[in-house]
């Protein structure tokens, strides 16, 4: 995959890795920046994270967040269900990894409570067995995602649930010649409204925390 950018130097209209055009931007977390882009090879849209960097950055730093994202791509990619974001690709721009997703074509289940407050709770248990589904599937292949909240769960217009941005995700023998866990220990990470309380206290609960995150996720 070619690397290298043109257009302007941040935000829309830049080309990256050489195919994909940036349309807009669609959010910011932590780690990265999530773009609209056209990928002008194959003609569709799609969405493209691309990591963020600091100015104050230390080097052991920005390659521990190039790990992380490439993990994210990796554990993302080793899950086959429909309830989970595919990755279409992931490349490099200026030494800075982009992940290349499938386009979900619908609002986050955070953006839903914040416009209508508390729903149904049909329709909280309706996402909940989606997402119980894809967490299943994520956990039959040994990939843990660690942060189930209402923002990484996509409600597409079709009636897909889609959870995504497994940037914390674990995985059992990530494949990447590193350890499995990249977190310090005593580090506490995930978000604190969806966190299993024996997480906050250091136990591994394995799977179990990601179930445990389901229960607020409705009322919020």
């Amino acid at each position: 995959m070619p690397s290298g950018e043109s257009g302007r130097v941040d935000g829309v209209d830049r080309v990256l890795a050489g195919r994909y055009r940036v349309v807009s931007r669609l959010g910011r977390g932590g780690m990265g920046v999530v773009w609209r882009a056209v990928d002008e090879v194959l003609g569709r849209e799609v969405a493209v994270k691309e990591l963020r960097t600091f100015t104050d950055a230390h080097a052991p730093e920005l390659a521990d967040l190039r790990l992380r994202m490439q993990r994210e791509a990796r554990a993302a990619a080793r899950v086959r269900h429909t309830g989970v974001v595919v990755v279409h690709d992931i490349a490099e721009v200026d030494g800075r990894p982009l992940i290349v997703m499938e386009l979900i074509d619908g609002p986050s289940l955070d953006d839903i409570l914040g416009e209508r407050g508390p729903i149904d709770p049909r329709e909280a248990a309706g996402i909940g067995a989606k997402v119980m589904e894809a967490l299943a599937a994520a956990h039959s292949v040994g990939v843990l995602h660690r942060d189930v909240k209402p923002g990484n769960i996509l409600l597409d217009r079709t009636g897909r649930v889609v959870l995504t941005d497994f940037g914390i995700a674990t995985m059992d023998d990530p494949g990447d010649g590193s350890a499995t866990h990249l977190t310090r220990s005593g580090e506490l990470i995930g978000s604190l409204d969806y966190l299993a309380p024996e997480r906050a206290q250091g136990a591994d609960l394995g799977g179990r925390a990601g179930v445990r995150a389901l229960g607020p996720l409705g009322g919020q």
